[in-house]
Parts: structure tokens; sequence; C-alpha cells
């Protein structure tokens, strides 16, 4: 009976040796899964840009005399009002220049009154044949300067006065302070910057695009704006400005949109995110992930739907950035191309189409 057990352990352990040579010399295929995408040809290209939000009416104020800034009333941030005073120079030397042309125009009355009265005893003296016809031309002639004076002395005073009111800088708009470029004690030139004011009310979106790009622009082409912080909030706007030139150090051009109906939360200085969709002609657009580099040659993996097995095919790409590339040979609409995991793949790896896919 013993011996008879010790055959069948024998017997099972051979068969289990056996079983284990047999795996070992046809192990089991592995299937991958993979993220793929058919591939149509796309007729618009979508173009996204990012900017902020800025106003459309900005002034720069400054004082139109010479002066010493004694004040500044307002901050950056700071809501004003039309007539707000936004700083003030000091007034001494205007007030003394104002009293002054008032001490002029007061010697030029008491002048003209005085001609005016040799004037009239001449003309009476004359009416008599008491004096002559050239002494009364002279009386005339001094009365003339006299009023010329009073004229002069008239227009100095309201200089003075008008450069006296000029010495307090006062907000032409109700706005928001967004710049300061004085500080009090500060001596400012007449026009130097002192304050920057803006609209609220009036907003537009600032991107900068590329100059490759700019044939895709026209004047009144439409934008999709949307928040970045939360894309959800979005608006429309068309083109107002397009900048005549690249900035010769990024080569973009700036692009200032007017929005239409701006949610309260378009604030001033919020990053969006434009997005122009444009014509195009028919072309195969494909994720950067898909791109497969080697031998100086760009490929994707192809997968055969009959087989579910993937190969290299080597494609032509247009123009790629960091996101996505464009095919313009080696493909046919319909191909089902992987989109991720290609650096890891083999050709005749089978391969399972992920729920993932883009059908």
């Amino acid at each position: 009976m013993n011996r008879y057990r010790i055959v069948l352990v024998a017997l099972g352990l051979g068969l289990s040796l056996s079983a284990c040579k047999d795996q070992q010399a046809h192990p089991a295929t592995v299937v991958r899964p993979v993220l793929s995408v058919v591939v149509a040809p796309q007729t618009s290209r979508t173009l996204g840009f990012a900017g902020t939000i800025e106003p459309q009416v900005r002034s720069d104020l400054g004082f139109r005399v010479l002066g010493r800034m004694i004040t500044r009333d307002v901050n950056v941030g700071d809501a004003v009002q039309k007539g707000a005073q936004l700083a003030a120079l000091d007034p001494l030397p205007f007030e003394l220049a104002v009293r002054s042309a008032q001490a002029d125009l007061s010697n030029a009355l008491a002048q003209l009154d005085n001609a005016t009265a040799t004037e009239t005893r001449q003309q009476a003296l004359l009416e008599r044949n008491v004096t002559s016809e050239a002494q009364f031309e002279a009386a005339q002639q001094a009365r003339e300067a006299a009023s010329a004076a009073v004229t002069r002395a008239r227009a100095a005073l309201a200089k003075a006065q008008e450069q006296l009111n000029d010495a307090r800088l006062l907000a032409d708009f109700n706005g928001v302070v967004t710049a300061t470029a004085a500080e009090p004690g500060q001596v400012v030139q007449p026009g130097q910057t002192v304050v920057t004011v803006a609209r609220p009310d009036i907003r537009e979106a600032v991107v900068d695009v590329p100059a490759d790009i700019n044939g895709s622009l026209h004047a009144d082409a439409r934008f999709d704006i949307a928040l970045q912080l939360d894309p959800s909030v979005r608006a429309s706007g068309t083109v107002r400005e397009i900048a005549p030139q690249a900035d010769p150090a990024t080569r973009t051009r700036r692009i200032r949109i007017t929005l239409e109906n701006p949610p309260a939360s378009f604030r001033l200085g919020t990053t969006i995110t434009a997005t122009l969709t444009t014509a195009a002609s028919p072309h195969i657009e494909l994720p950067a992930s898909a791109l497969l580099e080697r031998d100086g040659k760009t490929m994707v993996w192809v997968v055969d739907p009959a087989a579910n097995t993937v190969s290299a095919r080597e494609v032509k790409v247009a123009a790629r950035d960091d996101h996505s590339f464009r095919v313009v040979e080696g493909l046919a609409p319909g191909t089902r191309v992987v989109t991720a995991g290609v650096n890891s793949l083999t050709p005749g790896q089978t391969v399972k189409i992920s729920n993932g896919a883009s059908r």
C-alpha cells in the first residue's frame, strides 16, 4: 500500500513539472489597454490666448502748471467721482500772482479814469478854441492806451486765477485710480503724469497673439471670453483694435476686444482666456501625446481593428505646439490612432481599446 502511494506522488510531481515547462515555453499574451481616437478631418481651427481685462478709457492726469505738490488725496484702487480733488500744488505762488494781477488791474483802471477825464477836458477846451487839435488827439491816444492796458491787466488776472485753479488736480469722470506717479513734496512739471484714472464701466479684453496668425484676424472678428479662475463665467466680444506692428521682442500683436455685456466678475486686471474659431483647410489634428519620434522620423501607432494590434506609421507633420500637432500626410480619415503611452508599445502588440477612447 505504501509503495502504491509513493508511485502516485511521483506521478503528480511529474505532471506539475511538465505543466510549468509548458507555461514557460508558451507565456500568456499580455493585452494592454490603450487610449485612442478615430481621426477625422477638421475644417475649422480653435485658438486660445491668455489675456487680461483692462479699461477702454484710461487717462493720465497731471498739472498744467509747474509747482511743488503738497498733497495727493488718492491711492491705487480708490474710486473717485467727477470733480473730486486728486492732488494739489502749493497755492502760495499762485495766490501772490493773483494779488499782483489784481493790483496791476487797479492801477490800469486808475490810469484809464485819469486819461478819460483828460480827454473830456481837452474836448471841452477845443470846442471853445482854447486848446489845439493836436493836444486833443494826444489826450485821445492816452485814453486808448489806458483802455488797452486795462484789457491786458484783466487778461493777466484771468490767467493768474486760472493757474491758481490749476494748482488743484480734479477728476474728469467717475473712475478708479489705477496708478500713481508722483509723491507729495515732489516738484512736478506741466503735463507730468501724477495719477492714472480708468473708467471701470467700459471694459475690454487685451490679448497678445502670435504674428503668424495675423491673417486669421480682421476687424469685428468675434472671440469667446472666459475667466481662467471660473471658465463657466463667459462673455463674447469683437475686435476693436489690432496693433499695426508686432512687438520686436515677443513677435506678438496686441489685440483689444470690446466686451458685450460683461458680467460683474470681469473686473479690471482679471486673467481671461480668449478663444477664436477660424475656418481652415481640411486637416487632421491629434494631441501631442500621440506623436512618436524615433531615428529622426515622426510616427503614430495605428490600431488594426480586426486583430487589435498596433503598428507604427510614419506621418508628415505640418505644425505642432505643446498641446497638439497637425498631420498633412500619412493618415486617412477613419484610422484609429493611439493617443497615450506611445513610447512603451511594440509593433504587433495586442491592445484593448479603453472605454475612454474617442469613437
